[in-house]
């Protein structure tokens, strides 16, 4: 089965966003993608608080949320619609949701970011705690073509989160990695986690300078359960895309049966 990867550069005007993103997922259902994960932030990055909370759509209605079932359905793809502002329990805050809907345009799973990103660094700063809201349940569902597990970019440094999701096929983790620690960190993070839960990992990211400034990493990339890369794309918008083989996994699985010796 091909997955696809979409990578943005995302603005702080929604209308714009949704329409790139449109484009790109066309171009990954016309390329044979069953399904199609959104980066982290996709509908706005960079706009300032008041605007993003603004945006925040009530749970289940709203043009963003329509716009990703509408555009599931019309392209006959499970959609991951990376993260958008959804409303929490505080008015003042802001949910940051990973929403998946199915060929049919219905949503199949919803996962609220749990680890909210916090850095410093010279003038480099970055405090989601200040406007989101942390979610409290870990989540991974059934496909037809295996278990998925979500996490959403900050999460990645959290091995504990993917191993509470027991045994699944594929992790797909929408992101928009500061360029500075994605250098550093990212594809280290992403491989180890590929290796660790001995599944594929899809990583959809932001990746470029957006117009209020910021500078996130891009590098979407596929990786397989041995840790092996198969697609890659450094910055910019566009795609990449990868066959999983569920040959693989259990090919892995068995050789080195690592989640079988689990004692913890």
């Amino acid at each position: 089965m091909k997955v696809a990867a979409v990578q943005m550069i995302s603005g702080p005007d929604v209308a714009p966003n949704l329409g790139n993103a449109g484009r790109l997922i066309a171009e990954a259902a016309a390329a044979g993608a069953r399904l199609v994960a959104l980066p982290e932030y996709f509908p706005l990055i960079g706009a300032a608080d008041e605007a993003r909370l603004a945006a925040r759509e009530t749970p289940g209605t709203g043009p963003i949320q329509a716009f990703l079932a509408e555009t599931a359905r019309q392209h006959g793809i499970w959609l991951v619609g990376g993260s958008i502002p959804l409303s929490g329990n505080d008015p003042d805050m802001l949910l940051n949701s990973c929403l998946v809907y199915d060929d049919q345009g219905r949503q199949v799973a919803r996962y609220d970011k749990m680890h909210l990103f916090g850095f410093r660094k010279g003038d480099e700063h970055y405090d989601e705690a200040a406007t989101i809201e942390a979610g409290d349940r870990v989540v991974a569902f059934d496909a037809p073509f295996g278990r998925i597990g979500l996490a959403i970019c900050y999460d990645l440094r959290f091995p504990e989160l993917f191993r509470a999701m027991g045994a699944v096929d594929l992790l797909v983790l929408p992101a928009a990695f500061t360029d500075t620690t994605g250098k550093a960190h990212w594809e280290i993070l992403l491989r180890a986690r590929a290796i660790e839960n001995q599944c594929y990992v899809l990583a959809s990211a932001q990746g470029g300078r957006h117009p209020g400034g910021r500078m996130t990493h891009g590098n979407s990339m596929i990786i397989d359960p041995w840790g092996e890369v198969l697609a890659h794309m450094d910055k910019g918008e566009g795609l990449v895309a990868a066959e999983l083989d569920p040959g693989r996994i259990a090919e892995v699985r068995a050789s080195l049966p690592a989640l079988q010796h689990k004692r913890m």
